[in-house]
């Protein structure tokens, strides 16, 4: 299963900038839907397109490894 680590990202990005990153500001910056975030930053397992892995990667300046990651399946 793949998990994103957009709440770390987002925690990492508040600490560096010293002020908070909210779900509304990331849409704005990246022209994603909100759901879209909640649904990334919520849901176990929710699947993302590659151009939305992009905008994410782009608006914080990371690599695709920094925002998922692979985790074994516990069904197998």
């Amino acid at each position: 299963m793949i998990r994103f680590k957009l709440g770390e990202m987002m925690e990492k990005k508040q600490f560096a900038e010293g002020r908070r990153v909210t779900i509304n500001e990331i849409a704005i910056a990246t022209g994603l839907n909100r759901m879209t975030l909640s649904k990334i930053l919520n849901l176990k397992g929710y699947g993302a397109g590659t151009d939305t892995i992009d905008r994410l990667c782009e608006y914080f300046s990371c690599e695709v490894q920094d925002l998922m990651e692979r985790l074994p399946d516990d069904s197998v």
